[in-house]
């Protein structure tokens, strides 16, 4: 009995890596990779350690290739937020937080599509959240939006109720506006303007420590800010 004991805790050993007690993602992906280089073993060899156990060498092969097939699993899972772990979004408390699974695939060119889509609609939103909230506190402009109409600023009500009292001018310059921004800058791939760079730096900082602070409190207050514009669409009746 003591040889089949000993014989299992040598087969079982390697198989088990202290976990880490720290909840950043940094950490526990180098963590991983250190406990990914341990050597792991191999079916024929836990076959040849346990053959002379009568009747345990099948029963080890089956363990060994059940093992085998979960670390792949949890393998792709650590290996994709390792990939993105150090980009700007990836916060405390969380982390490297992506529940529908979008960057399973660990393409990095589809993450930085979403990521500019990401900044993109996180400033509209940012903006738009304003636009609902700026008119309630310090009023309306002045004079008539079409004078042509005698329809003045006062007259526009404010949220989705808005859409049908804008005027079709109106409504054809602020699209026509939207498409200057689209289309006034190369926002293919590795250019800047897919980073969100446009040019117009007004919260920016020499230090580049403080500028990624900043860059990626832009990436929280645009997430803030499209679930907020979403509850006021959800309040004003959508």
């Amino acid at each position: 009995m003591s040889s089949l004991a000993v014989a299992s805790t040598g087969a079982s050993g390697p198989a088990f890596v202290q976990g880490s007690s720290s909840s950043q993602v940094g950490s526990s992906c180098h963590l991983r990779r250190a406990a990914n280089q341990l050597p792991a073993p191999s079916a024929e060899a836990g076959i040849s350690q346990v053959t002379p156990l009568l009747g345990l060498g099948a029963g080890t092969a089956a363990i060994l290739a059940t093992s085998k097939r979960r670390g792949k699993n949890v393998q792709k899972s650590f290996v994709t937020a390792c990939a993105f772990e150090n980009e700007l979004g990836v916060q405390a408390p969380v982390g490297f937080w992506d529940p529908a699974g979008l960057s399973a695939d660990g393409s990095v060119e589809n993450f930085k599509r979403r990521r500019q889509t990401e900044i993109k609609h996180g400033r509209i939103a940012m903006l738009a959240t304003m636009g609902y909230i700026t008119p309630e506190i310090t009023g309306k402009f002045p004079g008539y939006l079409s004078p042509s109409a005698k329809l003045a600023f006062s007259d526009i009500p404010n949220g989705l109720a808005a859409i049908s009292k804008v005027p079709s001018g109106g409504w054809a310059q602020i699209l026509g506006y939207m498409a200057y921004c689209e289309i006034s800058q190369d926002q293919s791939a590795g250019t800047p303007a897919a980073d969100g760079d446009f040019g117009w730096k007004v919260l920016t900082a020499a230090d580049p420590e403080e500028k990624t602070k900043k860059l990626a409190a832009e990436i929280a207050n645009g997430r803030l800010a499209m679930m907020a514009i979403i509850g006021m669409f959800f309040q004003d009746g959508l």
